[in-house]
């Protein structure tokens, strides 16, 4: 019976896997939520890791590329990442393999604000905050206007 069971878990922990990377803190509440013996989900997780099916360094890296992209800054990523199980040492890893940051800050500014920097203050101040919001540093967003 439990041999069934495990094999029920690891095939549906492929089955999730197999439509995207996920997380192991990400995969284990998917199972948890479909299965109670967390001992056996544990188990899988394990095997999975073992086979190189589930890897924490390249869902950070697929995550950071992916928000990276959609204008979201470091900070942001990697408060989401760390939300997700990841830990902060694998974050900072993949934030720094990635880089580009001022890069992003300005194609996000861009794409924001398609008739560039304010000429008032109060203006001026909302793009900064709408790059703050975003998740890019003080300096990011300074090379932005500057």
């Amino acid at each position: 019976m439990t041999d069934e069971i495990l094999s029920n878990i690891y095939n549906k922990a492929l089955d999730v896997i197999s439509r995207r990377e996920h997380s192991e803190k990400e995969l284990e509440n998917k199972l948890l939520k479909k299965f109670e013996s967390s001992e056996l989900i544990d188990l899988v997780i394990e095997r999975l890791k073992t086979n190189n099916l589930l890897n924490d360094e390249r869902y950070a890296e697929m995550y950071v590329r992916i928000r990276k992209r959609k204008g979201f800054g470091p900070k942001r990523i990697g408060y989401e990442l760390s939300s997700r199980g990841i830990n902060n040492s694998i974050s900072l890893q993949a934030l720094d393999e990635i880089g580009g940051w001022k890069e992003a800050a300005h194609d996000a500014f861009n794409k924001k604000y398609r008739n560039g920097i304010a000429d008032d203050f109060k203006n001026k101040s909302k793009q900064k905050v709408f790059l703050q919001n975003r998740g890019f540093s003080f300096q990011e967003i300074d090379s932005v206007f500057s």
